[in-house]
């Protein structure tokens, strides 16, 4: 009798600690704009969600990925825009662990290639989150 109860505990216990935890790190993409955007904006938008949303699908799923889109002329959007003082489009790829933010501003580099090199957009931007996430 006692091994019949002890058997659900040990495997809630082995397999409950293969859940992810609010301490495992994790990677958070945040795209900020406001209510408008210029081509390249909107080029930035549609890859990065590409990126995070397809090619890495499975991270998001298993909650290792996050995306976090900000619309800045909302209330919400703004108090967060301030937190990161930002003013108009930008693109933030952030790592957490343990509580603490590495933020990894991608703004730049996002202007400089989403619409006339999308191919190295994402290739970089994958790499980016993929080298947070070790």
């Amino acid at each position: 009798m006692r091994c019949f109860f002890s058997l659900p505990l040990l495997v809630c216990f082995l397999f409950g600690g293969m859940a992810q935890t609010a301490t495992d790190p994790y990677v958070e993409v945040l795209y900020f704009h406001g209510k408008q955007r210029c081509v390249t904006c909107k080029a930035i938008e549609k890859y990065t969600k590409e990126v995070v949303n397809a090619d890495l699908a499975e991270l998001v799923k298993n909650g290792k990925l996050r995306f976090k889109e900000v619309d800045i002329s909302t209330p919400e959007g703004e108090k967060l825009a301030e937190k990161y003082r930002v003013s108009w489009s930008s693109l933030y790829v952030n790592k957490w662990k343990n509580g603490k933010e590495e933020r990894n501003d991608m703004t730049r580099f996002g202007f400089q290639n989403a619409r006339n090199n999308t191919p190295a957009f994402k290739k970089e931007l994958k790499q980016k989150i993929n080298q947070l996430l070790k």
